[in-house]
């Protein structure tokens, strides 16, 4: 068998329920007694929840308090490659042994009984949180809010709401008022609550929320704000105005996520993070996969030195219209044609995804996720593609879609767009080494 000793036991633990997800929390209760309640035993707790936007908010406020001389933990999912991804302790990746130890705990305590992949690992992930000396804890939901793995902690230090939209179907439902329901489903009693940009419908849930819970809620465009500048942005909220130069995230929506987490920070009264940190965070920031820019590897080096090569794991149609308001905000002072390489799982609103690139979009190929069960025929995307108004046809590999691409790329400027899925970027990214 190949792959690392963790990739041999995640395995084993995929086999302890019949289901990848099954939200409640009842089964992960007497595995966290066994193991001695890591929950209770973190360091300040972030707890995040949304549908766009929750890993790059993590990833600025993970930046910027680590420019503080703060120690974070960091849990995020999926992850592109490497399980180890999810988990970061004190700002590291956790190693193989550790990763490795940790899992095989965890197996031994659980035995054969019942319980999904995310649960385990998320009680993993928590217990080498609170085994491992750190300041803050920044946690992500995996699904929804209420009903999520890591919503057993019960008392966080903040709460988080990031833009709020459909996604997730099959589990949440496609009544926005619902699906918000979810997601608020971590807010807790007496536990302030950032809420970032949202539609009124799902504000108006978010806001009720907070309000039965008696939980103060720090909300975007009423107590805090965010706008272009003099070279720059405006962030305006408990403190006053203050400008930030531009993070190094790109797209149009990075601002709002910068702003939000400096939002949270705002609420952090324990935490001092000066705008020296802030800034400091802003140009380090990375977080791949999102609004990636590929600048080295095979599949740069296959190409013309005038294509710009762009990696966004956005599979839901708020993703395809932020990217879309990107492009074509960078079509203003830089006109390009972009070209689409498209896979993307059965489970996604692919129709509407695509509606929203065709504004900026001049053709390209649909592919199928290699090794991923709910992939989209590329066939049956392509027809869906087209349907929208997209001019694509299927092709058998992203290699064989690029090749194919390859003599248009090589006629002048322009962009390359690869997207639909994260687990679509995370071949790309192993690809390209």
């Amino acid at each position: 068998m190949t792959g690392t000793n963790s990739d041999r036991i995640l395995a084993r633990l995929m086999t302890l329920h019949p289901k990848i997800i099954d939200l409640t929390l009842d089964r992960m209760l007497p595995l966290l007694e066994k193991l001695g309640h890591p929950e209770r035993r973190l360091p300040p707790v972030l707890h995040v929840a949304g549908t766009n936007g929750k890993g790059s908010l993590l990833a600025y406020l993970r930046a910027m308090l680590e420019a503080a001389g703060y120690r974070v933990h960091v849990y995020t999912s999926p992850h592109l490659v490497r399980f180890a991804e999810r988990i970061r302790l004190s700002g590291k990746i956790i190693n193989e042994e550790a990763l490795s130890d940790l899992l095989l705990a965890c197996e031994a305590a659980n035995g054969d009984i019942p319980i999904t992949y995310f649960e385990i690992t998320t009680i993993a992930a928590l217990k080498a949180f609170a085994d491992t000396p750190g300041d803050i804890l920044l946690l992500e939901t995996g699904l929804g809010g209420r009903f999520d793995a890591t919503n057993v902690v019960a008392r966080p230090a903040l709460t988080a709401i990031t833009p709020i939209s459909h996604d997730h179907a099959e589990f949440l439902g496609t009544d926005l008022a619902g699906i918000a329901g979810e997601k608020a489903g971590i807010i807790k009693p007496d536990v302030p609550v950032v809420i970032g940009p949202q539609d009124a419908v799902a504000l108006n849930v978010l806001r009720e929320t907070a309000e039965k819970m008696g939980s103060p809620a720090y909300i975007y465009d009423e107590e805090w704000f965010c706008h272009d500048g003099k070279g720059g942005w405006v962030y305006d909220g408990k403190t006053g105005a203050r400008s930030f130069p531009y993070p190094a995230l790109q797209g149009v929506h990075q601002i709002a996520n910068a702003a939000t987490a400096i939002a949270c920070l705002d609420l952090l009264d324990d935490f001092d993070v000066p705008d020296a940190a802030i800034v400091e965070g802003l140009q380090k920031v990375e977080w791949p996969a999102r609004m990636q820019r590929l600048t080295k590897g095979p599949i740069v080096d296959n190409l013309p030195a005038h294509v710009d090569i762009w990696l966004d794991g956005g599979h839901n149609p708020a993703a395809a219209d932020q990217i879309a308001k990107s492009f074509s905000h960078w079509n203003q002072t830089d006109p390009k044609p972009t070209y689409l390489v498209a896979g993307m799982l059965n489970t996604k609103d692919q129709k509407t995804f695509f509606s929203k690139l065709t504004p900026v979009v001049e053709k390209g190929h649909c592919i199928a996720i290699p090794g991923e069960a709910a992939t989209t025929p590329a066939t049956e995307l392509a027809a869906l593609a087209r349907f929208a108004g997209i001019d694509v046809t299927e092709m058998p590999s992203l290699m064989a879609a690029i090749e194919c691409l390859k003599p248009t790329l090589s006629e002048k400027p322009c962009r390359l767009l690869i997207t639909g899925s994260l687990y679509l970027a995370g071949q790309v990214l192993q690809e390209n080494g």
